[in-house]
């Protein structure tokens, strides 16, 4: 049963790509789509007042955890929520690292297995309760399964290696840690899953629609399929960088339109302010746009998800290490992008994009090339007796539709059979928690600290979908966990990014690209400088700040 239900809760979490048109860019140009923005430089001052429309990809009050935040299945679209009408005790930067947020310090101990947590003063709630050190206890509580009336499921993994948390005083709670656990501040971030929740909703029997946060907008309704709307949350307690209270706007509406054509269209038309689409071709249709000066363009792949083909190496064909490198070698993956992304995203060879701890130019992935495909081939059929016959899981969405056929034409053009599986998305997960796959399109590990990925890579997880047990990945993982030496935590992930390559446990494909297309009227989409003095994160993968937007009238 705690199988089940944590497929239920990854439902979300995990994706296959999107699919688009054809480019001609090289392969030698890998990497070389640098992130393409447009936006529009403005004298005025900030203006208060303005109803926002803003599109996002799919419904994010889905399942029946809906917004309860320690149960929720939280995608793109769901962290747009969560940055509306929550906030998380720290924040991403973006110079890489986390900065507090709702917290205004997070402290070590000496050996980094104790934490201070000191939450700021004069906060409340929308129902204007008071944040204190009680309703953080809580809200670890609710996300760790020791608040009777929650049932979180994933979180129980994420925060297993917490030992006990305890109210220090009537502002700090102090959180201690089985192991060390420098990356601590980034779980307090948790991709903007971990927000903080008022008591009245972490209690209620409508936990999954009471939405009661300390966010810049207050819940106002839910449409199942169309929206969700937010009014201004008029004692917000962040500012703006010239002091302004924030936030500007009267409400903002999120959208749900689920084709990308469609955000990208209505954008066009007027009838949305603002849009996120990952697309190639959604991405390209947008950034003509913006060259003609009619609509602005932030994107990026900084901290970002990475688009793979999950192999199963615990069953045959890819339990044997010549079948995998042959796929790795006879893959143009490059071609791939071209002409199922429209040539906008860049090729990934690891698991950690750009800004990430770990991330290398080069990690050893297999090149293309056809002549050591066919030469890994040979070795597999000499020791198995078999050719190469491989069935590929994907959704059935269009885009992925065409890149899975993309992998098909080039598997067979070199001598590997490939049998296609359509998977609704949520058997496809099931199916990658049973381990009933030899391939399958996926989407996973936005960016940050490398440790974040410890639940999906180690050989002890059950959500180790691949069945990876590597001991030199495990010891990477383990003693970056513990090791509070940035150069060294460094040399570690960057070790495990080279073992990923050297035995192709998986297929990378490229960095997701994520876009935010918006109004010429609209402004300041990344936010206010964070509290210390940081510059908010770039990155788009885990949403973006909803509290400094404002428009001109």
């Amino acid at each position: 049963m705690r199988s089940a239900s944590i497929l239920l809760f990854v439902l979300s979490l995990l994706a296959a790509a999107c699919g688009g048109a054809k480019d001609n860019t090289s392969d030698k140009e890998k990497g070389a789509n640098k992130d393409f923005s447009v936006e529009q430089a403005t004298t005025k001052k900030p203006e208060y007042g303005g109803d926002l429309t803003y599109a996002i990809e799919a419904d994010p009050g889905g399942g029946t955890a809906g917004f309860c935040l320690p149960e929720a299945q939280l995608a793109i679209s769901g962290m747009v929520v969560s940055r509306t009408f929550y906030d998380t005790l720290t924040i991403p930067n973006d110079d890489g690292g986390y900065s507090p947020w709702l917290a205004e310090s997070v402290t070590p101990n000496a050996t980094y297995d104790s934490w201070d947590i000191k939450v700021r003063e004069g906060v409340t709630f929308h129902d204007g309760s008071k944040l204190d050190a009680e309703v953080v206890k809580m809200n670890f509580d609710a996300f760790r399964g020791k608040l009777p009336a929650r049932k979180p499921v994933l979180f129980l993994l994420i925060f297993q290696n917490i030992a006990d948390v305890v109210v220090k005083d009537p502002m700090t709670v102090t959180v201690t840690t089985k192991t060390p656990w420098p990356a601590f501040p980034a779980y307090l971030w948790s991709n903007a899953r971990f927000a903080i929740s008022a008591k009245a909703q972490l209690e209620s029997t409508d936990c999954a629609s009471k939405i009661i946060g300390t966010g810049p907008f207050k819940y106002k309704e839910y449409v199942q399929g169309d929206h969700v709307s937010g009014l201004r949350n008029e004692n917000y307690w962040a500012k703006a960088d010239n002091g302004d209270q924030l936030p500007y706007l009267d409400s903002i509406t999120l959208k749900v339109v689920i084709e990308g054509m469609q955000r990208v269209s209505g954008l066009e038309s007027g009838a949305l302010n603002v849009i996120h689409v990952s697309g190639g071709s959604e991405i390209r249709r947008v950034r003509e746009m913006a060259e003609a000066g009619r609509k602005q363009l932030l994107e990026s792949d900084k901290f970002g998800e990475v688009s793979y083909a999950l192999l199963n190496v615990k069953k045959p064909p890819f339990d044997n290490i010549n079948a995998r490198l042959a796929v790795a070698h006879g893959l143009d993956r490059q071609d791939i992008i071209n002409k199922s992304e429209d040539g906008v995203q860049n090729r990934a060879d690891g698991p950690f994009s750009k800004g990430s701890v770990g991330y290398l130019e080069d990690p050893g992935f297999p090149e293309y090339d056809i002549a050591k495909a066919k030469e890994y081939l040979a070795k597999y059929k000499e020791e198995t007796g078999k050719d190469l016959e491989v069935t590929v899981g994907h959704t059935p969405d269009a885009g992925v539709t065409k890149t899975a056929n993309l992998v098909r034409e080039q598997a067979e053009a070199f001598g590997v059979k490939v049998n296609l599986q359509p998977i609704e998305q949520g058997s496809l997960i099931n199916t990658a928690l049973g381990g009933n796959f030899e391939a399958l399109l996926w989407r996973n590990h936005p960016g940050g600290d490398p440790d974040t990925q410890y639940v999906w890579w180690h050989s002890g997880m059950i959500t180790n979908f691949s069945g990876i047990n590597d001991a030199q990945i495990d010891a990477d993982l383990d003693q970056g966990r513990v090791e509070t030496d940035p150069e060294k935590r460094k040399a570690l992930y960057e070790d495990l990014n080279r073992q990923f390559a050297k035995n192709a446990y998986n297929v990378w494909n490229w960095f997701t690209l994520w876009a935010i297309g918006f109004d010429t009227k609209v402004h300041n989409i990344l936010g206010p400088k964070l509290p210390d003095g940081s510059a908010p994160s770039s990155g788009l993968a885990n949403a973006h700040s909803m509290a400094g937007l404002w428009m001109e009238k």
